[in-house]
């Protein structure tokens, strides 16, 4: 495949990107600048041809956050009529308790929500897999899914406790038992043990088996509103500890929009010693957060431009499509960002002019993709969007024209044209 007049992020003008063997063979500068119609012209030249016409090609979009095990389960066994976290995870437990979770059905939805996010130009997810279950159901059906689509979407599985390493009983057996039968990363989820202290015992286990089976870390922490819920400091520490710096996300960290200033400014400084990334999923806990406190409503959602400020790595994630925890949901990394600039106060130039990073470079580094972005040599996963820059794809949430994943073409559509009849 040939890509002719494309825009880079990272380069001036216009670039021509070959495609052989499933990597970028060579980028060469385009041999002209569209003019006058053919800046409009139709994506699709020839099979292997491709006329971006000043369009903006990127890497795959990169959903650093999702729970493919839950998509498509909205209202079995009932409703999540309060809206919170909470009962969310009271209607998961009852969910399996009736026997509900069959293994067919996770596969297939999983598949489903997973076709729906690479619609959209995702390919790269890291999805939660529920593992509080001594028969493993969710967490083999994706293990069979990864393989599956491996050709069309890299799927990283994290051995998820959704009721707790120790409030299940074997809860931390069963993350074992999964990190040893191929989960690519360990998870956690503190806030939600009876005490702090066997929260901090389990985040000990946690590190343990990263340590043990050179697995990635990302633990659901302090997605709680709750000032006094600090298992972010207690991450950094076993981090820096062990030497695991670069490997470690944290997912949600609701409770630092609650955080003062004071013990902020002390945190802050510790979590870039760590070097932790942040996998934040705004428009799921703008959702869930913050009810119960009355006007004015806090919003309940990580301080994504102050962590950003400092350094770190902040990814946007969908987090939950049709689940017990939010009814809605497609996958669409561009709408997720879209609320995220908004409700973090992005909305600037600065932040407009690179805000593809936060789908695209920040959760490539939290999952580790080394060889991830448009260079030669690496492997030619990429997108051509329906706009020139980064703002303007946000601005008028762009269409995904052209989708290659390894070399391999996943998609391809045609612009959208409107006829004015006035």
């Amino acid at each position: 495949m040939l890509i002719t007049g494309g825009r880079l992020r990272d380069r001036d003008g216009l670039w021509d990107i070959e495609v052989r063997d499933g990597l970028v063979a060579s980028l060469t500068p385009a041999r002209r600048e569209p003019e006058g119609a053919d800046a409009a012209a139709d994506t699709r030249v020839g099979d292997d041809v491709v006329a971006a016409e000043g369009r903006l090609v990127v890497p795959q979009f990169v959903e650093n956050h999702l729970h493919l095990d839950y998509a498509h389960t909205a209202g079995r066994p009932r409703d999540n009529e309060s809206g919170t976290l909470f009962e969310g995870i009271e209607i998961w437990a009852e969910r399996k308790a009736a026997g509900l979770n069959r293994r067919e059905e996770v596969r297939a939805n999983a598949l489903a929500a997973a076709r729906e996010a690479v619609s959209h130009g995702v390919g790269f997810i890291r999805t939660q897999v529920d593992v509080t279950d001594p028969d493993l159901t969710a967490f083999t059906a994706l293990v069979e899914l990864r393989e599956e689509i491996r050709d069309w979407c890299h799927l990283q599985l994290v051995a998820f406790p959704q009721n707790g390493m120790v409030a299940y009983p074997g809860g931390a057996e069963l993350v074992e038992r999964a990190v040893r039968e191929g989960a690519d990363v360990v998870g956690g989820i503190p806030h939600l043990e009876p005490t702090r202290e066997d929260g901090v015992a389990a985040l000990g286990r946690v590190f343990d088996l990263a340590e043990r089976y050179g697995v990635l870390v990302d633990v659901h922490c302090d997605e709680i509103d709750d000032a006094h819920s600090r298992f972010v400091e207690v991450m950094a520490a076993e981090t820096q500890r062990r030497s695991l710096q670069g490997r470690v996300t944290v997912s949600h960290a609701v409770a630092m929009a609650y955080y003062g200033p004071g013990y902020l400014s002390r945190l802050l400084p510790k979590l870039v010693a760590a070097q932790l990334g942040f996998a934040v999923n705004p428009n799921e806990n703008l959702h869930l957060q913050g009810r119960g406190f009355g006007a004015p409503t806090p919003r309940g959602v990580a301080p994504v431009r102050t962590l950003t400020e400092w350094g770190l790595p902040v990814a946007f994630g969908q987090d939950s499509m049709a689940d017990p925890w939010y009814p809605l949901g497609v996958g669409d990394l561009l709408r997720v960002l879209d609320s995220g600039l908004h409700v973090a106060h992005l909305l600037t130039p600065e932040y407009l002019a690179r805000a593809l990073d936060f789908i695209t470079d920040n959760p490539a580094r939290n999952l580790a993709l080394d060889d991830y972005g448009i260079a030669e040599g690496r492997p030619a996963s990429l997108l051509v969007l329906d706009a020139p820059d980064d703002e303007t794809a946000v601005r008028e949430k762009a269409e995904i024209l052209l989708s290659v994943h390894r070399g391999r073409e996943v998609f391809r559509r045609r612009p959208a044209e409107t006829r004015w009849s006035v």
